[in-house]
């Protein structure tokens, strides 16, 4: 069965524009969800903020990097926010009626520039809480802006940012040494799942039009931070992301702000896991020492900014200051 949820004016009040969200679900269970993001106010470009590894009822500066996404948001005009996931801890929701939810997003991200759809991804801190809580309808009807799968397309016409869940991937959460609980529902037999979580990123890709394409993830591929890289990841989809000329790989997981690139430079990564505790003060030049452009140890967020043939992006500091920019083509 294929669904169609389609918001207006009439239905559904954002408090900056009019925008037209459009969720098809596919006949095929095993493509990817999809959401048409089309933004009347900004005709040709697409602007979003990106934060990750927030949700501490305010705390270790969350509320005020919220602050300041909502000043920079208003500025930009922002069409969506982007979370890298880690979105509650230590340990996600308990379930659909945890007060952390409300404690840690609705009463923390209150500007009325993001008051617009938030577009999640689930990380590692979420799976040790209950996934289907954060997964659930239920939680838009507590606040609408929430908008949480785990991997889905989100396409606005110029640009095709791809979804994906890179938790099941890592084996130490499976081999859990320090006995941790993970809620593993509905992504075992974890092989099965693996395989067609890349299956479909990569139809996803080959089938997108869009001169833009962007991966988000939770986990890092290429970091310095206090993970470094992610080895699976590396192993199993960044030849996906090569092969299908993906320009932007956007993640959480290292509590920093960061930009390296692959050798040849043509996909660019960059951390947005400032949203909270932050300056672990664990940083490994030496493992991308030539591919490093920018890393940030502290709090803060990231802008992008996209037409059709160039995106700005930005990253910003706890003040609202921006520490770093750059702009890249397509």
């Amino acid at each position: 069965m294929a669904y169609h949820f389609c918001s207006s004016s009439s239905i559904l009040k954002w408090s900056l524009s009019i925008t037209c969200l459009c969720l098809h679900i596919a006949r095929n269970s095993a493509e990817f969800p999809t959401i048409e993001h089309t933004s009347i106010k900004n005709g040709g470009s697409v602007s979003f903020l990106v934060v990750g590894d927030w949700g501490r009822g305010g705390n270790f500066n969350q509320s005020k990097v919220a602050t300041q996404m909502g000043e920079i948001g208003k500025n930009l005009g922002i069409d969506f926010v982007i979370s890298t996931g880690d979105n509650f801890y230590y340990t996600g929701l308990k379930g659909v009626n945890d007060p952390m939810f409300k404690k840690s997003f609705t009463n923390i991200y209150t500007a009325k520039s993001l008051q617009i759809p938030w577009y999640i991804v689930l990380g590692n801190h979420d799976y040790m809480g209950s996934t289907g809580a954060q997964l659930s309808p239920v939680l838009r009807k507590i606040d609408n802006r929430w908008h949480c799968m785990r991997n889905f397309i989100v396409e606005t016409g110029i640009l095709d940012i791809v979804f994906i869940d890179t938790t099941p991937f890592v084996d130490k959460y499976f081999e859990n040494p320090k006995k941790q609980r993970f809620d593993w529902k509905d992504v075992l037999p974890r092989g099965k799942y693996m395989s067609y979580l890349s299956k479909n990123l990569d139809l996803a890709l080959k089938k997108s039009e869009a001169p833009w394409k962007i991966v988000v993830g939770h986990h890092t591929m290429k970091s310095i931070g206090s993970h470094g890289d992610t080895e699976e990841i590396v192993t199993h989809l960044l030849p996906i992301l090569e092969e299908n000329e993906v320009k932007i790989y956007i993640n959480g997981h290292d509590h920093c702000l960061e930009h390296l690139s692959n050798e040849e430079g043509s996909i660019q990564f960059f951390t947005s896991g400032g949203g909270s505790k932050a300056w672990k003060n664990e940083i490994h030049y030496k493992n991308h020492n030539d591919s490093t452009h920018f890393y940030y140890d502290g709090q803060g967020f990231m802008s992008v900014e996209i037409t059709y043939d160039k995106a700005k992006i930005a990253f910003y500091d706890v003040s609202g200051k921006p520490i770093y920019k750059i702009n890249t083509m397509v």
